[in-house]
């Protein structure tokens, strides 16, 4: 069977047990699937939050995520990925993002995720403006994210 990469920017929230289901239907192929789920805290150094609101550019996103799920592919012996994004206002304890990596082995599973966790993190064309009582600001990059996906590039 060929792998396939699945990639949505949505508002909506997404059920991670039907994402996983969806990725692994029909196959016995998969030995391992690895789960990565991104939601959003309650605080930020000590400040509560209210929500972030989070922007894409149409097209564009999904174009710079299969660049990256495409390069997954090729990096390890995958049998499928799922990423989903959520956009739109999201409040504390709801979900931001999912990351689903599937291989027969959990290694390659393990790594795919962690470098298109890295990569989402980082370098995803996202824009974050946090609300809180202070008002709204735009969240800016950290270099620990820039670090942790500098080390997957190839020298």
């Amino acid at each position: 069977m060929t792998a396939a990469a699945t990639i949505r920017i949505q508002q909506a929230d997404f059920d991670i047990a039907q994402e996983i289901a969806a990725l692994t239907k029909g196959r016995n192929d998969v030995g391992a699937v690895v789960t990565f789920s991104g939601i959003c805290r309650g605080s930020e150094n000590g400040e509560p939050i209210a929500a972030l609101t989070l922007e894409h550019y149409p097209g564009m996103a999904e174009a710079e995520i299969k660049r990256h799920t495409d390069e997954a592919m090729s990096r390890w012996p995958l049998t499928g990925l799922t990423v989903v994004h959520r956009v739109g206002r999201i409040t504390p304890g709801e979900n931001i993002v999912l990351v689903l990596a599937a291989s027969q082995h959990r290694q390659a599973a393990f790594q795919a995720a962690e470098f298109l966790m890295d990569y989402l993190k980082a370098n995803a064309p996202f824009w974050k403006r946090e609300e809180s009582a202070k008002g709204t600001s735009w969240i800016a990059a950290r270099e620990h994210d820039d670090d942790a996906a500098a080390r997957w590039t190839k020298s």
